[in-house]
């Protein structure tokens, strides 16, 4: 069956010869008028003129013939359809540990509906930017723990960052360097060709056993690159102060103080870079901006399909051909 979708010529030249159809058509009426021999009489009285519908027909074998040639120039043009198919090969990605400081100063709201929340929605995006690599949660706030270890698993990932959120299950604080510490620990034995920790906190390291600069030189020994990001305002943002009785939070403005000569610090040692998020909108480029700065190596594979298309227009201009030359031969016989 000939489809005219995707149809492309291989050698589309062919079809300045359709220029000379008009030229035949016109050679034709030529010759025809020239063979067509007028003769005088006086008067047809005595003849009986019965007008028969053959002589009417035979232009038709002309036309036979000018449809095979149109569908042999459109073969020689060589029609077909191509089907690509394309593969991606990825040999060697990029595994990346996102670091959440969920302690309850990130409940503040200068950040809309608030730090914790914002951040959560700007790393589900991020996550889906990046198919090819594998990424792994940790959490810390006076402490830290491994929410999802490297994964290729996108679907786990976003699960589980969707989870996130604050509670009291761990010890109050922030503990940078140990929520770096953990994020190293997954990435140690990793093979990658780049390893990545993407930290962020919005406040100072007031907790854990474990020194940011020792996290940060275990993050060097290691070769792994380090993001840092400041989350929070410039002076006073509204936040938590207090739990009532019945257990809910109460809010007040408060004073945000975030140690960025420490991130600083861990990103410049680690080869990576500091980020300062003041809002939704900043925290939203930030993302961006580590998502063009960590490239993943991907192949490309194509594979291209043809089907020729010329061979049913080469029988269909055969079998005119026969068509005329049968009608030539047999009912035209005398009039050719």
């Amino acid at each position: 069956m000939f489809n005219f979708n995707n149809i492309t010529f291989e050698h589309p030249q062919w079809f300045w010869l359709f220029l000379l159809l008009p030229i035949l058509i016109l050679w034709y009426i030529w010759k025809r008028n020239k063979q067509t021999a007028a003769v005088k009489i006086s008067s047809i009285k005595g003849f009986k003129v019965k007008q028969g519908i053959l002589p009417k027909l035979k232009p038709l074998l002309f036309v036979l013939r000018l449809l095979a040639l149109a569908l042999l120039i459109t073969a020689m043009a060589r029609p077909r359809t191509v089907d690509v198919s394309t593969k991606t090969n990825t040999t060697q990605g990029i595994d990346i540990v996102i670091a959440i400081d969920v302690s309850a100063s990130m409940l503040a709201r200068d950040l809309k509906p608030n730090r914790l929340e914002a951040l959560k929605e700007v790393a589900a995006e991020f996550v889906k930017q990046r198919p090819s690599d594998r990424i792994g949660l940790v959490e810390y706030a006076g402490e830290s723990y491994t929410k999802t270890p490297i994964t290729s698993d996108k679907r786990i990932v976003l699960e589980a960052l969707q989870s996130i959120e604050y509670n009291n299950l761990l010890e109050s604080g922030t503990a940078i360097g140990m929520g770096l510490a953990t994020s190293v620990n997954r990435l140690k034995e990793s093979k990658a060709k780049s390893k990545v920790i993407i930290l962020m906190t919005d406040g100072v390291n007031n907790s854990g056993f474990i020194d940011p600069k020792i996290a940060t030189e275990l993050a060097m020994e290691y070769n792994i690159k380090t993001y840092t990001i400041g989350l929070g305002t410039n002076g006073m943002a509204l936040g938590p102060i207090s739990m009532s009785r019945n257990g809910q939070l109460r809010y007040g403005s408060v004073k945000v103080e975030i140690d960025e000569a420490l991130l600083q610090e861990i990103a410049q040692k680690t080869g990576g870079k500091y980020f300062r998020a003041t809002n939704n909108e900043k925290l939203e480029a930030i993302y961006e901006e580590i998502n063009k700065l960590e490239k993943t190596d991907i192949e490309e594979f194509k594979y291209y399909n043809y089907d020729e298309k010329y061979r049913p227009l080469l029988l269909l201009a055969g079998l005119l051909l026969l068509i005329e030359l049968v009608l030539k031969n047999t009912i035209f016989r005398s009039f050719v």
